[in-house]
């Protein structure tokens, strides 16, 4: 004899290989997303670095701290992506260090 299959076990089978593939491409798309934001993250602290490490460049050569990004980049090679990021350096005092803010560009 026979044993009868019950009929959601049967619906389990059939529904298990496209259930997890759906599971397994959601965890990789959630994956890509987490990678991206992490890389935009560190493009934005690298650039702060560099402004930073510039700033303190010139102002070991020249003895006064870069009067504007602008400065920076003609002399000393500082490369930004106007077009990712905008740049906020304000200059308060002759002898403190300019306070730098880098802030991300929404596409």
């Amino acid at each position: 004899m026979r044993e009868k299959k019950h009929p959601i076990a049967a619906l389990c089978k059939t529904l298990a290989f496209p259930l997890a593939a759906v599971l397994i491409l959601a965890c990789f798309t959630t994956s890509l997303t987490n990678l991206q934001s992490g890389r935009e993250q560190e493009g934005k602290r690298q650039l702060e670095d560099a402004l930073r490490r510039t700033t303190v460049a010139c102002y070991a050569a020249e003895g006064i701290y870069p009067p504007t990004v602008a400065y920076m980049q003609e002399r000393y090679g500082l490369q930004v992506d106007e077009t990712r990021y905008a740049v906020f350096y304000e200059i308060f005092a002759d002898n403190l260090m300019p306070n730098i803010t880098v802030v991300e560009l929404t596409s």
